[in-house]
């Protein structure tokens, strides 16, 4: 007769058994059972070893269950496995461990049967120092996976050339434009690179010139997508030798088309026929009257555009735009105007009063000529910008306003458009924002007066020309 069953192992407080079948390792550091199994009783298999631990041979890995309570800790790494107690029936084949080989003269079962054992993981490979390959290497046991794809680069090649790196180039070819940003594409006629595909910054939205005695400075503002006023500055002598300057405002109409255009091509003609005039003796009044009349002519060419055009937008107005002008000589200051842009007369010495020298082409002046409003309440109107008068195809009436006057002291004549005199509308504002050396800096002046607009609100485009008087002699530049 068999002897009895050895009682269950791994029992906790609550009474709760160890799974049916699973082997019951004796506790670590307890002795080996000195009982031995009867005679002729075949010899059970050793059990197999912990499944799921970790590098150190104690832990399971993450998210296997726990043992339950008071379940008997497996053995130490290294310890050799002890035969189970008598009577203990063997483990079922683990899923994870191939079935042992049948006895010898067993029949052989049917392949459908037995599922075919899952396939043993490669051997770690060894470096050349005898050291396991790292995970994730190529030929890496932990994941089988062999990397083949050639190293990646550090940087990807950029479509143009960095142009943070200084290169021997060779110079572009005349007339060619390069890019501001990759400077190696050209840039096309709708001002973008080619390579690159950057905008290049318009020329207009910023200028300045300075001319010596004069000069003045023109800015897109904070509000309008481009610069539609144009300016023209410069310095003649008269027949007899004495100086002569000049400057030229124009303020194109945003209504109208091409305002930019119009207003370029008014400032450029009205500026040379004044350089030419002026030489051969005709009296500056005179000039500037003549010089109003080729800006005219000049917007007008604009509006000669083809009949596909009108087709394609038939209620587009003709270019327009205003002009305002002033010829500072030894003695005689002379200005001309059609619009609303204006002239100021600011003397160096502060405390004579300053001057507003034109009178706007606009329906507020109107309204104060007419005497139905006063100046304060015309301009708080809506309508107070609406202009009255401007150069283009679709006039009323062209009228240049010219006048002439003698200063007995000396001063600055401000030539602006209502971009600055928005925020300096009286003479008395103007002459505070204008500064004291204005004479003999004029192009830090006219970047100050501009600074002024920008800083009020920069809700129009802002084109500034200061002129000393009495014009300085030839040669004689600003500070």
């Amino acid at each position: 007769m068999p002897p009895a069953p050895a009682p269950a192992q791994g029992t906790g407080s609550g009474g709760n058994e160890h799974p049916h079948g699973a082997p019951q390792p004796p506790a670590p550091g307890a002795p080996s059972p000195s009982v031995a199994p009867p005679a002729g009783s075949p010899t059970p298999p050793a059990p197999a070893p912990a499944q799921g631990t970790g590098s150190g041979g104690n832990e399971p890995p993450y998210g296997s269950p726990l043992p339950p309570p008071g379940a008997p800790q497996p053995p130490a790494p290294g310890t050799p496995p002890q035969p189970p107690a008598p009577g203990t029936p063997p483990p079922p084949p683990s899923a994870h461990r191939p079935p042992e080989a049948p006895p010898a003269g067993s029949p052989t079962p049917d392949s459908h049967d037995v599922p075919a054992a899952p396939p043993m993981p490669p051997a770690p490979a060894l470096a050349p120092d005898g050291n396991d390959v790292p995970t994730g290497s190529p030929g890496s046991p932990a994941t089988g996976v062999q990397f083949h794809r050639p190293p990646e680069p550090d940087e990807y090649p950029l479509q143009a050339p960095d142009p943070r790196v200084v290169t021997d180039r060779p110079p572009p070819a005349e007339g060619i434009k390069l890019c501001v940003a990759c400077r190696a594409g050209r840039v096309d006629s709708d001002g973008y690179c080619e390579t690159c595909g950057h905008a290049q910054p318009r020329e207009r939205d910023h200028m300045e010139h300075d001319a010596g005695p004069v000069a003045a400075v023109s800015d897109r503002g904070l509000r309008h997508h481009r610069n539609e006023d144009a300016f023209s500055v410069g310095c003649t002598a008269l027949p007899d030798g004495s100086p002569a300057v000049l400057a030229i405002v124009c303020d194109g109409v945003s209504s109208a088309t091409r305002p930019d255009e119009a207003s370029l091509a008014a400032s450029r003609a009205a500026g040379e026929s004044l350089l030419a005039a002026l030489p051969r003796g005709t009296h500056p009044q005179q000039a500037m009257h003549e010089a109003i009349i080729a800006a005219s002519h000049a917007v007008n060419a604009l509006a000669d555009e083809p009949a596909t055009a009108r087709e394609h937008a038939p209620h587009q107005n003709a270019p327009a735009c205003t002009i305002v002008g002033s010829v500072v000589t030894a003695g005689l200051l002379v200005v001309g105007w059609v619009g609303d842009s204006r002239a100021y007369w600011i003397p160096v010495d502060r405390s004579s009063p300053p001057a507003r020298l034109t009178e706007d082409d606009s329906w507020a002046a109107q309204m104060v000529a007419a005497g139905l409003m006063n100046e304060a309440e015309a301009y708080a109107d809506e309508r107070a910008h609406a202009i009255t008068g401007w150069l283009g195809a679709d006039a009323y009436e062209l009228e240049p306003h010219t006048a002439s006057f003698k200063p007995d002291r000396p001063g600055v004549v401000v030539v602006c458009t209502d971009g600055l005199w928005n925020y300096a509308e009286a003479a008395g504002e103007m002459a505070e924002a204008v500064p004291l050396d204005a004479a003999v800096r004029p192009l830090h002046s006219a970047r100050v007066l501009v600074g002024h607009a920008l800083d009020g609100g920069g809700h129009d485009n802002v084109t500034v020309a200061v002129l000393p008087f009495p014009a300085p002699p030839m040669g004689a530049g600003s500070a």
